[in-house]
């Protein structure tokens, strides 16, 4: 009867327990882009997994909060020269959305189109939907003068 242990039979194999996981790659604050560059790599490994365990989402979890910090400190992307309407228009064609899928989402089909030719401005309403839906800030569906 062999001896050998999950791990050696799979050296790529991530540990499945939150402290293993912490024994390898200890969660930290992120302070260069060393520590931002390793904890990338980990978390692409993660998220390879089909299935992670309880341990594994819990600490993917706390290293994607730690390079959110990171990234909002040292690789945020200024989206001030963007109008609300070119980011309807962006975040449309990124998930493949159509006007008429827009305006359904707005609760109105017309104004999915109106957006997107500039015609209308979302209302607060359809900011939260659309944020809510793209996952993402209000402030990015603000004009830029309105700030």
């Amino acid at each position: 009867m062999s001896t050998t242990t999950s791990k050696a039979r799979h050296p790529g194999r991530l540990p499945g327990r939150f402290n293993d996981l912490m024994a390898m790659l200890p969660p930290r604050v992120i302070r260069d882009e060393t520590d931002y560059d390793n904890a990338i790599e980990m978390i692409e490994k993660l998220t390879s997994i089909p299935a992670l365990t309880n341990g594994q989402g819990e600490y993917l979890e706390t290293l994607s909060v730690l390079v959110e910090a990171y990234e909002a400190e040292h690789h945020a992307i200024d989206t001030s020269h963007i109008t609300p309407r070119e980011m309807v228009v962006y975040l449309c064609e990124q998930n493949d959305m159509t006007a008429s899928a827009l305006g359904g989402l707005l609760g109105n089909r017309s104004l999915g189109s109106k957006l997107l030719r500039g015609e209308r401005e979302p209302s607060k309403a359809h900011i939260r939907i659309l944020c809510e839906r793209f996952k993402v800030t209000a402030d990015l569906f603000l004009a830029p003068d309105a700030c």
